[in-house]
């Protein structure tokens, strides 16, 4: 359940913590026609990165230019956290940040760290933008009927904007 006092007062701070028992997002180049792939991110939260492992030959990874910006685009476990963060991308085979996020789960797809395959994208988190919402079906309601009652917006969450 999303906390919105949280999404008030800390958003950086729950997005992070939303990002670290994340599986998966959807990650868009600016500019790119590709669609946007799963990627499983991993979170340099001192430095305000994203770190994702795929392949150099993947559509994503080609697709890149050397000057790209990503847009990273979330939904929490309980569908009520939606996060859509954008920064620069840049891609590299760098054994110490392979070796720093390496993991089991990186590792049932590749040979190994060293696999000529690997590539690491790395996101600088530049901003944000956050939604939160009630999962309580009463406030929710409550919310909707009000809203035809007095013709005012339905209040079921928070938005905030992040800047890193």
């Amino acid at each position: 359940m999303a906390d919105l006092k949280r999404a008030k007062e800390t958003p950086k701070e729950q997005l992070y913590d939303v990002l670290e028992s994340l599986k998966a997002g959807m990650l868009r180049l600016e500019g790119s026609k590709l669609h946007s792939p799963p990627m499983a991110p991993q979170l340099a939260r001192e430095e305000g990165r994203l770190i994702f492992f795929t392949e150099k030959d993947s559509e994503l990874s080609k697709a890149m230019t050397g000057d790209d910006t990503a847009h990273f685009t979330i939904i929490g476990e309980d569908q009520d956290y939606h996060a859509c963060m954008c920064g620069p991308v840049t891609k590299t085979t760098s054994p110490h940040i392979v070796k720093e996020y390496w993991s089991p789960i990186v590792g049932a797809w590749f040979e190994g760290p060293e696999d000529p395959r690997l590539a690491v994208l790395v996101m600088s988190l530049k901003d944000a933008s956050v939604w939160a919402s009630t999962d309580s079906s009463l406030k929710f309601g409550w919310e909707i009927a009000k809203a035809h009652i007095t013709s005012s917006k339905p209040d079921v969450g928070v938005q905030n904007d992040i800047s890193f």
